[in-house]
């Protein structure tokens, strides 16, 4: 596993990369977050750890940029700011996991290698239609009939569940797994928030999201 470790604390940074080269691992140091978004973004990783207080570009803002450039790498945010509000902040940038400083080595490492085996994009197909509407994950782009539709990352994941799981129906909790990373209910109305700016946003094809009372949501092709 190649790992990316974006942390300005040189202690915390030598003592990460020590102990991921004694588990066999390889990993990159970035002490501030230009640097770590230049590496990053030209860098082969498994996974990139950030810390969220950085000198001249904080972890969400490298984050973001990232996602926004369609890189999909991996990213555990790693820091002292772990409040509800402050995790939901990180994950909706684009974050995959949150540890909060003060940590444990072993539930670090263990974090790191489930983030590295979930399975590539390519296992799947990159392309997933329904009734007109069309979602790239390649290219991240989303279309109905011809006409292009703008959405930031989120929006983008929740559509991408939902096609994945044409038919079936998909859990708020399944949402929050897989859109967010989140294996607690964070006590929000995330879901239902996005969700409704998603079906704005899809116009006419906002009809094939059918809410499944008390259950999720599902998308089903128009009879």
């Amino acid at each position: 596993m190649k790992v990316l470790l974006v942390e300005d604390d040189a202690k915390i940074a030598a003592y990460l990369a020590q102990g991921l080269r004694e588990a066999g691992h390889v990993s990159d140091t970035a002490p501030d977050g230009r640097d770590g978004l230049f590496l990053a973004a030209s860098g082969d990783y498994d996974v990139l750890v950030i810390d969220r207080m950085l000198p001249e570009l904080d972890g969400v803002g490298i984050v973001r940029t990232l996602r926004a450039a369609g890189r999909k790498t991996p990213v555990l945010f790693l820091t002292a700011l772990g409040q509800v509000a402050q995790r939901v902040e990180g994950f909706e940038a684009g974050g995959d996991d949150y540890l909060v400083k003060p940590f444990a080595f072993s539930e670090f490492l263990a974090r790191l290698g489930a983030l590295a085996r979930r399975p590539p994009l390519q296992d799947q197909p990159s392309v997933l239609t329904c009734a007109g509407l069309t979602l790239d994950r390649l290219k991240r782009t989303v279309t109905c009939g011809q006409e292009p539709i703008d959405l930031n990352p989120r929006e983008f994941a929740l559509l991408e569940v939902l096609l994945l799981n044409a038919g079936n129906v998909v859990t708020r909790t399944m949402m929050l797994e897989k859109v967010w990373g989140f294996h607690f209910d964070p006590r929000t109305n995330i879901v239902e928030t996005h969700m409704s700016r998603l079906r704005t946003k899809l116009g006419p094809a906002k009809a094939l999201i059918e809410t499944v009372r008390g259950a999720g949501y599902v998308v089903r092709p128009a009879a």
